[in-house]
């Protein structure tokens, strides 16, 4: 039987990011003697960790068909909240871990509630919330960032600091691996798992490929549509505390910039290995792609603003060949 023939495009399709990849390692290898280096892989990873955590949360709300706008809001909150339980009110580790992750979960439960029972399209509804996170959070920082021995509105100084258990979470080092680098790799293998290998997670690939069709099966749609939008802003929440503790203070939308940054890597992940659809790998891949880009035009000390200029381009190409495969497929 003869084989099908695979072309130049399906090629490019399937391997192209990994290629992408791999190019742009060697190009900054040639370029700067100190790009690879051990150290320097190892803050490239450092860096995409907390990225990581925001994309994969992006990913859930794309597996069902939705998108999640209010990733980087909650990671604002998420910071804010975990300083200020241990520079303002010096609580322990309990209080300090459950009082962000719940208000995650809240702003996952309103904006499944907003999309699944009062059906506003998702990019409206949590784009809604993106400004009344960013809002409260906003009000109860008083527009402050969150820092050991900051002055106080009564004229004093913050009495609590950040403890050394949670600081060690974003900056200590575990087998010479970075803490959040280890996190990360669990992250991406659990989630990998879940989503490929149990019930709940092809649910959900079932639930974002046809909704009606899903319905009609008897799957309980709105129940895993909600649960996607609280997975979203339950990692995004978490990506949020381990920034608090990387950079050791509260500040104040931190999350902005994590928002585009997670959805490039999220979309850039569809074409990892020619999957064409949301995918925990894929994003991890997408993530690295970024993390990569980023520090490489750091080391050459291109402006800063290029930097965008650059992500977006590479967010625009991983995004025409997998929509121009889509529509090759619903052709043939």
């Amino acid at each position: 039987m003869e084989r099908p023939k695979i072309s130049l495009f399906d090629l490019v399709y399937k391997y192209g990011t990994v290629a992408v990849i791999a190019l742009v390692v060697l190009y900054f290898s040639l370029t700067n003697p100190y790009f690879f280096t051990y150290d320097n892989i190892k803050d490239i990873l450092r860096s995409i960790s907390i990225v990581t955590f925001v994309a994969i949360g992006v990913t859930f709300s794309l597996i069902v068909g939705g998108f999640d706008l209010s990733v980087g809001s909650t990671v604002s909150l998420t910071t804010v909240i975990v300083a200020s339980m241990m520079v303002w009110y010096e609580q322990g580790m309990l209080i300090t871990l459950i009082v962000p992750i719940a208000l995650s979960l809240l702003v996952g439960l309103v904006n499944a509630f907003l999309v699944v029972k009062i059906r506003i399209p998702d990019l409206l509804a949590t784009l809604a919330m993106l400004y009344i996170v960013n809002g409260l959070h906003m009000t109860y920082s008083k527009g402050y960032s969150i820092y050991a021995n900051m002055p106080m509105s009564d004229g004093t100084n913050a009495p609590g600091k950040f403890q050394e258990w949670f600081l060690w979470l974003g900056q200590g080092e575990l087998f010479s691996l970075p803490v959040p680098v280890i996190l990360t790799f669990l992250l991406v293998a659990i989630t990998h798992v879940y989503l490929t290998y149990t019930k709940q997670g092809r649910m959900l690939y079932m639930t974002g490929g046809n909704l009606e069709a899903a319905r009609l099966s008897g799957i309980p749609v709105n129940r895993y549509r909600t649960l996607a939008y609280v997975l979203s802003a339950l990692f995004a929440g978490l990506g949020g505390m381990l920034l608090a503790a990387r950079i050791g203070t509260g500040q104040v939308s931190s999350g902005s910039s994590m928002l585009m940054d997670a959805v490039a890597a999220a979309f850039v992940g569809f074409s990892v290995f020619g999957v064409g659809k949301p995918n925990v790998f894929g994003t991890f891949v997408g993530a690295i792609l970024i993390g990569v880009l980023l520090n490489g035009m750091t080391m050459l000390n291109l402006p800063y603003y290029a930097y965008d200029i650059i992500k977006g381009v590479v967010l625009a190409l991983a995004l025409a060949v997998t929509y121009y495969q889509v529509r090759r497929k619903s052709k043939a």
